[in-house]
Order: structure tokens, then C-alpha cells, then sequence
């Protein structure tokens, strides 16, 4: 049985990271020592793996709540598995179309820039007025 922080050590998820997931249910709850100090044993450790593997791939936590009731599930059919995974694959090519529109947007700014004072800035210029974009719509890629 490991503790919290071997756990954490175990996995790299930090340990409030580990307490969440437990709070919102993707890992049960954690069985309690004599101290009342939680302790995982080898299937926590396991879920909490996948769980990170998934979070690494960027499936948002309802998709991997879906894909560990699958997995608790092992003589079901994957097609549910597989839709999950390419809603995921359809969500990052559309990320990296945003991104790539936000990349030649930049570099647009930055080759007509002046190099001059900051009057006269093109970057300052296109960040201050949305409508000198190319680009109408940058959504999330330049948030978080």
C-alpha cells in the first residue's frame, strides 16, 4: 500500500490533483490507515496511470470518466472507446487548425511590422484593433 505522496512520486500527479480526482469520483475512495492517512494499492495506482496518460493525450475529465466505466467493463465492444478517442482527435485537429491560423497571424504581424517606434508598431497596432486581423476567430489556442 503506498501513501498519498508515494503515489504522487509513483504517478508524477500531484498530490491535490490526486485528491480531487478522488472527490469527483474517478478514483475511489482512498482506504484509510490506523492515522487515518489514505492508502492506494496497486489498482489506484494503476487508474490514477491512466488517468494521467489520458489527461497527457488532453481527454477532458467527463471523456475519461466514460473510458474507465469501459474499462471497468472489459467484455463490452470498444466501438464506444474508439468514438470517444476520435471526438478527441476531431478536438485537436481543430485546436491546431486555431493554432496555425493564430501562428500566421503572428508572423503576418511581426513581418509587417515597422521595427520603428511603438507609435507606428504593427503588432501593438493589430492587438489593439481585432478588426486588422486575418483571422476573425482565435478561440481557446491562446487561452490556458
Amino acid at each position: 500500500m503506498l501513501s498519498i505522496g508515494k503515489l504522487s512520486a509513483a504517478t508524477g500527479v500531484k498530490v491535490p490533483t490526486i485528491r480531487y480526482y478522488e472527490q469527483i469520483g474517478l478514483l475511489p475512495e482512498a482506504e484509510r490507515s490506523a492515522g487515518n492517512q489514505r492508502l492506494y494499492g496497486p489498482k489506484a495506482q494503476e487508474r490514477l496511470g491512466f488517468i494521467r496518460h489520458a489527461r497527457d493525450l488532453g481527454f477532458p475529465l467527463e471523456a475519461i470518466r466514460e473510458l474507465l466505466s469501459l474499462s471497468d467493463r472489459p467484455d463490452i465492444p470498444c466501438a464506444a472507446a474508439d468514438q470517444i478517442a476520435k471526438r478527441q482527435l476531431a478536438a485537436v485537429h481543430a485546436r491546431i487548425s486555431r493554432l496555425q491560423a493564430l501562428q500566421a497571424e503572428l508572423e503576418r504581424m511581426i513581418v509587417q511590422c515597422a521595427h520603428g517606434r511603438i507609435s507606428d508598431c504593427r503588432v501593438i497596432g493589430v492587438l489593439g484593433n481585432h478588426q486588422l486581423c486575418l483571422h476573425d476567430d482565435h478561440g481557446e489556442a491562446g487561452q490556458g
